[in-house]
């Protein structure tokens, strides 16, 4: 179907009108039939130049998560998609078609069709100087993986979660796969809540009898062996350097919990054995803290590491037994950028709510004095002086670190039932997930600050 932009509808009318006038004057017939046929193919051309508004503040909007995967199937369907950055809680502007209309219909998700003069009335107030917001084009559907291993249930990870809830398709990648260079196949990547240094997690004191933490013990092990190398730390820096060097390359990835902090910590201990026995199969080196580079890491620096096995803990980077904050009081502010300069972080931090509700897990929280001065602080709770959600700039590529497992699981322990995101299709927690998921797909723009 040919679609008229909105430029050239007043031209067409003109010129069908033009033509009508003439042929009525030669022949001095007026039909009403013709008529007819000219009021709907002039209304036709009005609705194809219409725009469909998917607001997203929090008054006008019934399903914000979902709305994400309306704005995914448009770019899947090369429609013109256009993210509103700070105009109703960061609300899409696409072209209107019948078949997105149904689509928003069948996922329930909230949408307004505006006129072009009411398009041409948003666009202009967000250009205003006056104001702090900003227009962002989308450009592509971003090809999604997650990596994770076999046999995780999606509802272990909050972003699969999140992911299969907006209805956005993705990939699962492991190691094998990454060491194979399958990397370069996807513009965006998900780190599970991976153990990169190749300690299990830490889990050791409270689950180290328990029969899936040997069976998993087991199968890293294997898999180790059958990639070529004699230890699971060295199997996991190999794929941390793998993944290092894609977002060099100009990839985007999103890490939460434990793959933060686990992640960073194995690029600094590179060629260091900082594992002991009963994970690796020998004692760590004497010294090890004194040989830590924290030149190689993306986000963290002079940070401690924790020594003792049977501490359920990485290092200083994580706050969470540094914590004490009421669950009903345990919230953090996502940061005020300007749209207009500072438009990445604009995109990740927009929401219908600067107040977001704190969530834990294995790594919570982070500890600002082991934040490189490089990295953007994005969301952070001032009670508990602590970073929830940071974000930087590695080589050509960008990467984002979301403490805490799940945004709406306040405490989520091994065996915890599933969250339902029918019960949270609002969650501010879980739009920061997919504010990051839509990242790539933007023409960017040169950060100015």
């Amino acid at each position: 179907m040919t679609k008229f932009h909105s430029k050239n509808s007043d031209k067409i009318k003109r010129s069908t009108l033009n033509n009508i006038v003439l042929k009525d004057q030669k022949s001095g017939k007026f039909t009403v039939l013709l008529v007819f046929f000219v009021f709907l193919f002039l209304n036709s051309i009005q609705v194809l130049a219409s725009q469909l508004l998917i607001p997203m503040d929090g008054d006008s909007q019934k399903n914000h998560l979902k709305a994400y995967g309306i704005t995914y199937f448009a770019l899947e369907e090369e429609l013109e998609v256009r993210w509103l950055l700070n105009y109703r809680g960061g609300s899409f502007l696409i072209s209107d078609t019948e078949e997105l209309r149904k689509e928003c219909q069948i996922r329930g998700v909230s949408f307004e069709v505006i006129s072009d003069d009411k398009t041409q009335s948003i666009l202009e107030e967000i250009s205003s100087p006056s104001q702090n917001m900003e227009t962002v084009v989308l450009e592509k559907a971003p090809k999604i993986a997650v990596y994770s291993p076999q046999g995780n249930k999606p509802w272990d990870d909050a972003v699969t979660m999140a992911l299969t809830y907006a209805e956005i398709p993705y990939e699962t990648i492991y190691d094998e796969a990454v060491l194979n260079d399958a990397l370069v196949l996807f513009d965006w990547l998900h780190l599970h809540h991976e153990d990169f240094t190749g300690q299990y997690g830490k889990f050791y004191r409270t689950f180290r009898a328990t029969p899936w933490y040997i069976q998993e013990k087991e199968e890293s092990e294997a898999l180790a062996q059958k990639l070529g190398y004699d230890k699971v730390s060295q199997e996991k820096l190999a794929v941390a350097l793998k993944i290092r060097d894609y977002v060099v390359g100009g990839g985007f990835m999103f890490a939460m919990c434990s793959a933060t902090d686990s992640f960073d910590i194995a690029l600094a201990a590179e060629g260091v054995d900082i594992a002991e026995t009963m994970f690796d199969g020998d004692p760590s080196e004497p010294g090890y803290q004194s040989k830590i580079d924290f030149s190689n890491t993306f986000a963290f620096t002079d940070f401690t590491l924790e020594r003792s096995p049977m501490v359920y803990e990485f290092s200083s980077i994580d706050m969470t037994a540094k914590r004490n904050i009421p669950k009903e009081t345990d919230y953090f502010t996502l940061m005020d950028f300007s749209a207009k300069w500072d438009v990445v972080p604009t995109m990740l931090t927009q929401n219908h709510t600067r107040l977001v509700k704190g969530f834990m897990g294995q790594t919570t929280a982070y500890n600002p004095d082991n934040i490189k001065a490089n990295v953007l602080v994005m969301g952070e709770s001032k009670l508990n002086g602590e970073a929830r959600y940071i974000h930087g700039i590695k080589g050509k590529g960008f990467f984002t670190f979301y403490g805490g497992h799940d945004p709406e699981d306040y405490q989520h322990r091994v065996g915890d039932p599933k969250t339902e995101l029918d019960l949270h299709p609002t969650s501010p927690g879980y739009r920061l997930i997919l504010n990051n998921v839509l990242f790539p797909a933007a023409k960017k723009k040169p950060q100015k600050t």
